[in-house]
């Protein structure tokens, strides 16, 4: 593992990417459907029925033969309801119908009550143009029985688990939850209730990384803080590779005395690259303790945040069987000039004002706040120079969940 040069970002995610691709997860468990959201479906849904299942109205009406109408008012002889099928039309009839419900064999068309007169005698008159197939949804309009509907490797969110409910489904095969051993070092660490003593500081990192591992349908092993004792260290990563699939750390992973993590990997593990060419964040180390891949994110709140959200995450969304992994960016004018062109690529916490990204005035890895007052980061390529107005690329928080 090389210390001199540092990783570009590519390069870190797709090496990540292999990682993943060799360790999908092949398990899987059936739950039901109040029970997998957020979690990534094991295999195809296909659909075993069309939608709709019949011709229905897109309006509330009237529905008439077209094809054998002289043009003559139609006598109202039935009303059909959504889910009270009607009976087959009559020639010189029509059918008063209302939106979802079943269009009546022998009607082709239907005409919606604002340019249809009703008339005395109970018949309708048609004022407007009429065509075949006006204001009906076909059979199948959505989908065909056997359509594959949703892909194994999508992620079940709101939309996805609509569209399952749709085709009668109550059950969904899902990928079984990654086992991420959640760990934090650093003598400087207190838990939140703890008595703050001086020179230490509350664990942000580990309330950070549960959400958003339980939002990526995450199984989370909380092991809790280590201090900065390199056999310490040692052996709690022995004991955390039984039963994990991934061990997830924070801090340690620098190049100071009290960096233990990153020294206890590269001395009794397998590392596979430290040092990104990425701000903040530079530190993440990646490699394996035994045969369970370790991701060891920096400490600052600001660079766990940013490491975790572009690299870590695409890792546990892929060995979830997830494809596309990489956040979607938008590009979008910047409101600010940025004069120094880095030698790394940079992540600035920043909002959407008025269609401009806005800088937090504090971008210090060590500030999370910017974090809550943020809609996303702004990707600031390596050796990039920007002025008021032009274009950079904003990836939305929203993405990253």
């Amino acid at each position: 593992m090389s210390q001199g040069k540092l990783m570009p970002v590519e390069e870190a995610l797709a090496s990540l990417l292999a990682m993943a691709d060799a360790r999908q997860l092949d398990q899987s468990q059936e739950l039901a459907l109040d029970q997998v959201r957020q979690r990534v479906l094991a295999c195809d849904l296909v659909a075993t029925l069309d939608l709709p299942p019949w011709p229905n109205s897109a309006m509330d009406g009237y529905a008439l033969d077209l094809a054998h109408w002289d043009g003559q008012p139609l006598l109202v002889a039935q009303t059909v309801f959504a889910g009270r099928p009607g009976t087959p039309l009559q020639p010189g009839t029509c059918a008063r119908i209302f939106t979802g419900a079943p269009v009546p064999a022998g009607a082709d068309c239907v005409e919606m009550q604002e340019n249809v007169e009703l008339l005395d005698d109970g018949r309708v008159r048609f004022t407007q143009a009429l065509k075949p197939g006006q204001n009906i949804r076909p059979q199948g309009q959505e989908n065909r029985a056997g359509q594959v509907l949703l892909e194994a490797g999508t992620r079940l969110g709101p939309f996805e688990l609509a569209v399952a409910a749709a085709q009668g489904c109550t059950r969904l095969p899902v990928v079984r939850k990654p086992r991420v051993a959640l760990l934090s070092t650093g003598d400087e660490l207190l838990e939140p209730g703890m008595a703050l003593r001086e020179g230490c500081i509350y664990n942000s990192n580990r309330t950070l990384l549960r959400h958003w591992l339980d939002a990526l349908g995450c199984e989370v092993i909380d092991a809790g803080i280590l201090p900065d004792q390199p056999q310490q260290t040692r052996l709690r990563l022995e004991q955390l590779q039984h039963g994990a699939d991934l061990i997830l750390t924070t801090g340690g992973v620098s190049a100071g005395d009290a960096d233990c993590l990153g020294q206890v990997l590269r001395d009794s593990g397998r590392p596979l690259f430290w040092k990104l060419a990425i701000k903040p964040g530079k530190p993440l180390t990646v490699g394996y303790f035994g045969q369970v891949p370790v991701i060891g994110l920096p400490g600052n709140p600001a660079s766990a945040l940013v490491t975790f959200g572009l690299l870590a995450r695409a890792y546990l969304q892929r060995i979830q069987g997830v494809g596309e992994v990489e956040p979607l960016g938008v590009m979008v004018p910047v409101a600010f000039d940025w004069t120094r062109a880095g030698s790394r690529r940079e992540y600035l916490r920043a909002r959407l004002e008025q269609g401009r990204a806005v800088l937090y005035p504090n971008q210090s890895s060590g500030v999370l706040l910017g974090a809550c007052w943020a809609d996303g980061l702004v990707e600031i390529p390596e050796g990039r120079t920007l002025q008021a107005g032009d274009l950079a690329r904003f990836i939305p928080f929203s993405e990253l969940f």
